[in-house]
This record gives structure tokens, C-alpha cells and sequence, in this order.
């Protein structure tokens, strides 16, 4: 018998308990909701089997990009000879990690007779709504050689609702924390709140969830850590003694929202794959369309929008991150505008009569300061009135951006396809 304080990962092909189904397929994707959970089930004894879902199936050939259409969130231009996209292609089958296997067993069929009975109708919009993120998903998965299903995850978690927030202040697709989001790269403070921002948020979860695998060796335990986190499920798995998340969720180490999250998961995923078979009917929304522009700092979304001739809320919507509707201050922003919004906004940014003004700090130069707005000198020279003689001094507020030039507002020349 093994000490309680070790517990090895045993990496062999998934064992299954009588009964249990293996569902394969190479289709992807959905979201969540807070739904009342079922009663525990009883505790039942420890035990060392190696997990259901332990990595050692053969990893099933990528299926080929989808063609690229209208321009949305994490598109990217079509080529017709190799480019950089094809080596980032290739290292991901390099690097691919395990297919993300679904088991049917009592626990997943609890959640497929919820998910069809009674949260039919909420299982529909989830279904709905997914399709506007449903790409983006499987690309950004795909690119860095995670199984597709993984997309499934952000059902469960968010009811793929870009703007969810729970109770505890988790946001976004993928209910990251403030302090989980900054550890992966997101920006999260008083301006931006990249959680909410559908195509970053979802990178970080990818590499998120990757490292979960490489500390677990099991998708069904990284799925466990990304909802309880991995101190719990490690001390779950010294206290139980047990690799096997059913067996794990069998006793009483792991809460009972983490013991349902899997399995809800597995339902939603058998559900996504082959709607029609559980009888849903499933209407498709289509992704959001956007350019960008460069906006200068402090840009209000409402005045821009309304200078260009745009309903109020439309930049918003686009740009969901920006926390308080203002571009942050100190350089220009790469704003998502509406494709046919494209040149009205650019003209409004260049007849907008504001300025934005620069406090000089100790041992700041204008050089310093030039790069930082991403102006020349000598427009900042221009625009203050500055001689060849004058220095600035630390206090000193200067403007950094007049009415801004064309040379500084550049439009993205990305077009529709």
C-alpha cells in the first residue's frame, strides 16, 4: 500500500466500469448556468484504480481549418502558400495533447434528463448562442493542439455569455478570477477587463487547462481544478487515495458544484455534438463582424459612436472589456468598430476637437513621452508651442494628441471576405 502522501499519476488507456460507454466523435463546443445540483451520491471506499479518462487513447487526426469567411472574432487571413499560421498548425500537432474522452454513466445521464426535460429551454439559448463563438473556440483550441471538446468547458461555465458574472466575481466565457486571469496574461484594472473580452479570455483559458493536464494527466481532473482550483483536487486525491474523478466525486473531499461540473460537462458535450438526436432544434447566430481602428487615449465610446452616427451602444458591445466605456489613458487603443462603421468612425477620431493631456514626471523626456503615445517630437512640439530652447519640467501637463493627424489614426486595411 502506498503512503497517503504519495500518489502517483498512472498513465495507461482509460478503464471503464461495467456498462460504461466510450462516445467518440470530432465534433466541439457550448456553455453554463447555475442550476440547483442533485443530491449527493453516497461515499463509497477509497480506492487506487487509475482515472476513467487517463491519457493513452491515440490522438485522432486534426480536422482541417474551417474556410475563412465574414471577418470575426479570431479570424484570420486566408493564404493560398504556406505562412505562419501553417507552423504554428504544425506545432500543434507536435505538441497535441490527449483526445478529451465522454463516458456515459448514471451521473452523466442525471444531467442528459435535466438537460432534455426541464432545462430544454435553457440548453436551446446556450446552444444558440455558442454558435457566435463557436469557431474562434475550436481555433484557438486547435492551434494550440487541445482537444476541441475542451469548448465545451465555457457552457458549463458561462452559458457561453461573454458579459456573465458570478456571484464570487468570476467573469467572462470562462469565469476567470481577477488573479487567475492576471497569472495568464489578461489586463484587469480600473480601465480594461480583458475577462470579458471573448477572444483573449478564451487563449487564456486554452493554456490554462493545458497546464491543469500537465499536472494531472487527466482531463476530467483538470476540468475538477478548473472549477475548485488545484490545491483542493490535490488534497481530494491524498485523501482519497484515488486518481479515478468518479471515484473522487463518490466521497466527500470535493464539493458537490465541483462533483457536478464534470458530468454536466459530459452531458452538454454528448448534447452539442449531435443536437438533433436529443431533439433540439438549434437556430445559429452569426459571429460578430468587426475592424478595428487606432483610438486615441480617453476616447468616450457614447460621443465617438454618436459622431459617427452610430446607436449608442455599439462600440460597447464590440469592445465588451472596456470597463468604464473610455479608452484607457496613455496610448492609442485598437478599437473593434462595425465593418460599415469603419470610415465614419476613423473621420470622427480625426474632426474630434479633444485633446489629451500628459502630466511630465521626474526625469521624463518628450522623446520618452512621444513613444509612449506613439507620436513624433515634434508634433508634441507643435502642438505645445515648444522652442528649440524650452525643457519641460516634472508637474508640466503638455498636450500629446491634437486633432489627430491621418498618419497617427490608422485604419486597419483589413477587408471583408
Amino acid at each position: 500500500m502506498l503512503p497517503s502522501h504519495l500518489v502517483p499519476l498512472i498513465l495507461v488507456p482509460a478503464v471503464l466500469g461495467p456498462g460504461a460507454v466510450v462516445v467518440c466523435s470530432e465534433q466541439p463546443l457550448v456553455d453554463h448556468a447555475d442550476l440547483s445540483p442533485p443530491s449527493p451520491a453516497a461515499d463509497s471506499a477509497p480506492s487506487l484504480k487509475p482515472p476513467l479518462d487517463s491519457a493513452g487513447s491515440t490522438a485522432a487526426p486534426l480536422a482541417p481549418a474551417p474556410t475563412p469567411r465574414l471577418f470575426f472574432w479570431g479570424d484570420r487571413p486566408a493564404s493560398p502558400v504556406a505562412t505562419q499560421e501553417d507552423g504554428v498548425d504544425l506545432r500543434a500537432r507536435l505538441r497535441r495533447f490527449p483526445d478529451y474522452p465522454v463516458v456515459e454513466n448514471d451521473r452523466v445521464q442525471y444531467f442528459l434528463d435535466r438537460f432534455t426535460g426541464d432545462q430544454r429551454g435553457v440548453i436551446g439559448r446556450w446552444l444558440r448562442r455558442s454558435s457566435r463563438y463557436r469557431e474562434m473556440v475550436r481555433r484557438t483550441f486547435r492551434d494550440r493542439g487541445l482537444p476541441e471538446d475542451l469548448a465545451f468547458t465555457a457552457m458549463i461555465e458561462s452559458g457561453f455569455d461573454p458579459g456573465a458574472v458570478s456571484r464570487v466575481g468570476a467573469k467572462g466565457l470562462w469565469q476567470f478570477m481577477a488573479r487567475t486571469a492576471r497569472l495568464y496574461g489578461l489586463r484587469v484594472d480600473r480601465w480594461v477587463d480583458e475577462r470579458l473580452d471573448p477572444e483573449k479570455s478564451t487563449a487564456a483559458a486554452a493554456a490554462y487547462l493545458g497546464d491543469l493536464y500537465k499536472q494531472f494527466g487527466s482531463w476530467f481532473l483538470a476540468q475538477a481544478a478548473y472549477n475548485a482550483g488545484e490545491v483542493k483536487v490535490w488534497r481530494a486525491i491524498r485523501l482519497s487515495r484515488t486518481t479515478d474523478f468518479w471515484e473522487l466525486a463518490q466521497g466527500r473531499h470535493l464539493r458537490t458544484e465541483t462533483k457536478d461540473f464534470v458530468p454536466s460537462i459530459q452531458a452538454i458535450t454528448l448534447i452539442a455534438r449531435s443536437p438533433d438526436r436529443y431533439g433540439f432544434e438549434v437556430a445559429t447566430d452569426s459571429p460578430p463582424q468587426f475592424e478595428t481602428v487606432q483610438a486615441p487615449p480617453a476616447t468616450d465610446l457614447r460621443r465617438l459612436a454618436r459622431a459617427a452616427g452610430l446607436p449608442p451602444g455599439a462600440l460597447r458591445t464590440l469592445n465588451p472589456e472596456l470597463c468604464r466605456g473610455v479608452t484607457p489613458p496613455g496610448a492609442f487603443y485598437t478599437l473593434r468598430v462595425p465593418p460599415a462603421a469603419k470610415d465614419p468612425v476613423a473621420l470622427a477620431i480625426l474632426a474630434s476637437p479633444e485633446r489629451t493631456v500628459h502630466v511630465v514626471r521626474q526625469d521624463e523626456t518628450l522623446s520618452q513621452i512621444a513613444k509612449k503615445y506613439d507620436v513624433s517630437v515634434t508634433d508634441i512640439a507643435r502642438w505645445n508651442k515648444l522652442g528649440r530652447l524650452d525643457r519641460i519640467q516634472p508637474g508640466d501637463r503638455i498636450r500629446v494628441a491634437s486633432a489627430p493627424l491621418p498618419a497617427r489614426v490608422e485604419v486597419d486595411q483589413r477587408s471583408l471576405r
